[in-house]
């Protein structure tokens, strides 16, 4: 049985390929996303051993491990001068330099921009001379307060060389400076992970970077010989209490490591997401394919019962075959992961970090097991239900002309039904949020059933709907006989198109949410913001676009401005012993004619010093009314007691950040410059002419610019398309597979149908209405395959937008132009697919085919 299994298996060696090409897609998509993430763990566990290998300690304050951050990227944490002297007395130290360090020193490069690093942080830092890891390639450090050096990626980037004049953005309004320096890193490093440092005068990166002199966010010791650095540590920390912590370089290098692999983790969670997407796609390719195959050897399989083969022995036939396509397509996987793993590895370390040195080629034992485990497993499952009906073929099907008719469509509608009904419950009340801390697999587990439902009522949902679409081509033959072939057998139309269903169902609920969301916040904004003119730009880095606080009052006396409402963001502040988001505005007068702000307690139209306003959600939870008293902590150390003099209502897309301070208070905000502002023009004045006015006012802003509404708009939700993109290129795998599986069924159809086509070229049909007809069923089964998933992604995304009703979503809004786009694909997928399968077809021999068993 073994032996006719494999000689049969070897026969048909393109239905082999073809099978194994959508499991060998899925494999590469899983094993790659763990070549990926491993090499770059192992290639980033080098760069941070290698950042610390100079460290023998370092101190830090508490909470921190040496590093210049806490979990807010804007909240920098100080050590002051004293405790630099205190570790130096500390026996067993050589040296003990202190460091500043902090993200956000941006450089204007020589075309006016700023040089975006699209990931790695700008530091600004202070300059301690070269050592082990840092270089000088040309100049020398900076000695005066107006001198800088920067790093040899950064020169590159922004085309300087020693001499210019660089203007440089900080926490502070831009500043110019004399490019003195260029360093490199030791390995002919040009940055450290793609990094751009700034490297100021001690005092002047205090001042600029943290707001202060005379502190330091970290202290670098030099264990004198002897002394272990283990030995250092913990006499330090002994010596300093636990207001700070002390840990060697070898610890700092793997909690660095540990913390960019998590970040990792959830990229590669996502990754296998999508691979996941696309291996059930594939799944229906399979178990397609395997029906189609156990239907063209009925009679073959049925002389094997009665020759005595068993079921047992029949299942067993149909599951080898499955288990060597599985292994084949996991080798071929695995192999083709591999190479696209180390493609993509080197594009992230050519393009997003400059500085990383790639680690030696790997395998990990996950990408191995994965890919054997996956391709596997999805071949196997996939053709369970083939192997069934194989064994219950009868003998005498071998003395029959023709296969056993299909079966009836009831059982398997009736079974789709409820478990579609079932899905939709249970996502649900995933979307309400009735599971808990197991929400998240409430939901996946609710659509993959309304997935699994849908794909169960294709069958019986494509006979209408096939017959429907077939007759847009009227009583052209070729057409007429396309949409009957495409009609004979629902269960394999269904399959078919409902592996492409899947992707497109997917893509069509991230638009309409997406899009959803644009709709509700361009709705949003139309109704409550009224200003003209809008200053600022889209945060893409930890460190916001900012401008010069003085550029609000410059731009209340340009001629034609009636109003100027300015704000300013702190996202590390506490109150009341809670972490809190802080807004603090410029002339709070403007709040209610600008941003369309109305007090539901108190007033908001005057905000004196001491006095703050709070959002009803805000106000509520911390059992806040007019009059309570809030203990605000800003992200720079600044304590104030403040009284609610107000309270406005919440709103999901509001400008506003739950407690609205004076501008007063921004001088302890860690971004003290600007962040917004909205200008209102006095009525007959029109943007054109201001907005020019206002633009001149920024010359030393260049990372924002003044915008109309509209534009500001636009911009506020580009991000929004820029999300969908992704997810459409994420999910393009998978519907390349469906693409595959249409044409996979096809090429198979067309080899069951041999003696059919036969005797159709025999009565007339030319080579030309042979390629008609097939590709006019693909066609058909793409097309239906696109609507139905169309269907259920806006279904879909339709519960979502309203599950998120309480979430700001007010609107629910299709993206036709995409939907437009996918049937437009459809059409091409189904016009390619039928053209490729068709191939066979119309170069069939006429005699040969007819006298074909």
């Amino acid at each position: 049985m073994l032996r006719a299994t494999l000689s049969s298996l070897l026969a048909r060696k393109l239905r082999l390929i073809l099978s194994a090409l959508a499991v060998v897609l899925g494999v590469m998509f899983v094993s790659g996303s763990f070549v990926l993430t491993d090499t770059l763990t192992r290639s980033f566990d080098d760069l941070f051993r290698g950042i610390y290998a100079t460290v023998d300690v370092q101190v830090g304050p508490a909470g921190q491990g040496g590093a210049s951050m806490d979990d807010n990227d804007l909240a920098v944490k100080t050590i002051p001068a004293a405790t630099l002297d205190k570790v130096r007395a500390v026996p067993g130290v050589a040296s003990a330099t202190g460091e500043v360090g902090a993200d956000g020193a941006r450089v204007i490069g020589a075309n006016g921009k700023i040089v975006s690093t699209f990931g790695p942080p700008s530091f600004g830092e202070a300059w301690t001379g070269t050592n082990e890891l840092v270089q000088l390639r040309e100049g020398r450090g900076p000695t005066a307060d107006n001198e800088i050096a920067i790093n040899a990626d950064l020169a590159k980037r922004a085309e300087l060389k020693v001499g210019d004049q660089v203007g440089v953005l900080t926490r502070e309004p831009k500043q110019t400076f004399t490019l003195v320096g260029i360093v490199g890193y030791s390995g002919g490093r040009d940055t450290l992970g793609g990094s751009q440092s700034v490297l100021f005068t001690e005092p002047v990166a205090q001042k600029l970077m943290l707001g202060e002199t005379g502190v330091y966010t970290g202290i670098s010791v030099q264990a004198a010989d002897g002394t272990t650095p283990e030995a250092l540590r913990d006499a330090i920390a002994a010596a300093l209490g636990p207001e700070y912590s002390a840990k060697t370089g070898t610890e700092l290098g793997a909690e660095s490591s540990a913390a960019f692999k998590s970040v990792l983790d959830i990229f590669n969670n996502v990754l296998l997401g999508f691979a996941g997407v696309a291996l059930f796609v594939g799944a229906f390719l399979i178990l397609n394919t395997f029906s189609i195959i156990v239907a063209q050897r009925t009679r073959e399989l049925a002389l094997m019962r009665a020759v005595g083969a068993s079921r047992r022995q029949m299942i067993g036939s149909v599951i080898t075959e499955a288990v060597v396509i599985g292994l084949l397509a996991s080798v071929l996987g695995l192999a083709a992961g591999f190479g696209v793993g180390r493609l993509m590895a080197a594009l992230f370390a050519s393009s997003g970090a400059g500085g990383l040195a790639l680690a030696s080629v790997g395998l990990p034992a996950a990408a191995v097991i994965s890919a054997f485990a996956v391709g596997l497993i999805v071949t196997m499952v996939a053709a369970v239900l083939p192997a069934l009906r194989a064994s219950r073929i009868p003998p005498i099907a071998a003395l029959q002309e023709v296969a056993t008719p299909d079966r009836p469509l009831t059982k398997l509608t009736v079974s789709g039904a409820v478990i579609g009904v079932a899905g939709a419950v249970t996502l649900g009340l995933g979307l309400t949020g009735r599971f808990g801390d197991n929400t998240l697999w409430g939901v996946l587990g609710g659509g993959l059933a309304i997935f699994l439902g849908v794909a169960l009522i294709t069958p019986w949902i494509s006979r209408p709907v096939v017959a429907g679409l077939g007759r847009l081509t009227g009583r052209w033959l070729p057409g007429m006989l396309g949409r009957r072939n495409a009609g004979r057998n629902p269960r394999r139309t269904g399959i078919t198109a409902a592996a492409l269903m899947i992707g497109v169902a997917l893509v069509t609920t991230c638009g309409v949410i997406l899009t959803s969301a644009k709709a509700s916040f361009t709705e949003a904004v139309e109704d409550t913001v009224h200003a003209d003119i809008y200053i600022g730009a889209d945060q893409t880095g930890p460190i916001p676009p900012t401008f010069d606080a003085r550029v609000l009052s410059q731009a209340a006396q340009v001629p034609g401005v009636a109003q100027v409402l300015g704000t300013w963001d702190d996202d590390g502040a506490i109150v009341d012993g809670e972490k809190s988001d802080l807004t603090a505005v410029h002339n709070a007068a403007a709040l209610r004619p600008i941003l369309g702000l109305t007090a539901t307690a108190g007033s908001i139209d005057t905000l004196g010093e001491g006095q703050v306003l709070v959002d009803e959600a805000t106000a509520a939870s911390r059992q806040l009314t007019i009059g309570s008293t809030v203990d605000i902590t800003t992200t720079r150390g600044t304590e104030k007691t403040y009284t609610v003099a107000g309270i406005y209502p919440s709103s999901d897309w509001s400008y506003l950040r739950g407690f609205v301070l004076p501008e007063s208070a921004r001088t302890g905000f860690a971004v003290p410059q600007a962040r917004s502002a909205f200008i209102a023009l006095t009525p007959g004045v029109t943007v054109a002419e201001t907005l020019p006015k206002v633009r001149a006012l920024l010359a030393d802003s260049p990372e924002v610019d003044a915008v109309d509404r509209a534009t500001m708009i636009e911009n506020e939700t580009s991000e929004v398309d820029t999300l969908l993109n992704m997810v459409q290129i994420l999910l393009s795998l998978a519907i390349l597979i469906a693409a595959l599986g249409i044409i996979n069924t096809l090429a198979l159809s067309v080899l069951e149908r041999t003696r059919e086509l036969g005797l159709l070229r025999a009565v007339g049909l030319g080579r030309l209405h042979t390629t008609a007809m097939v590709t006019v069923e693909a066609l058909v089964i793409t097309v239906f395959g696109a609507l139905l998933g169309m269907g259920v992604g806006i279904g879909l995304g339709y519960a979502a937008v309203q599950a998120f009703k309480d979430n700001g979503f007010s609107t629910f809004s299709l993206p036709w132009s995409q939907l437009g786009t996918y049937v437009v694909a459809a059409t091409v997928v189904g016009i390619v697919a039928g053209l490729l399968a068709s191939i066979r077809a119309a170069r069939i021999n006429v005699l040969a085919a007819i006298a074909h068993e």
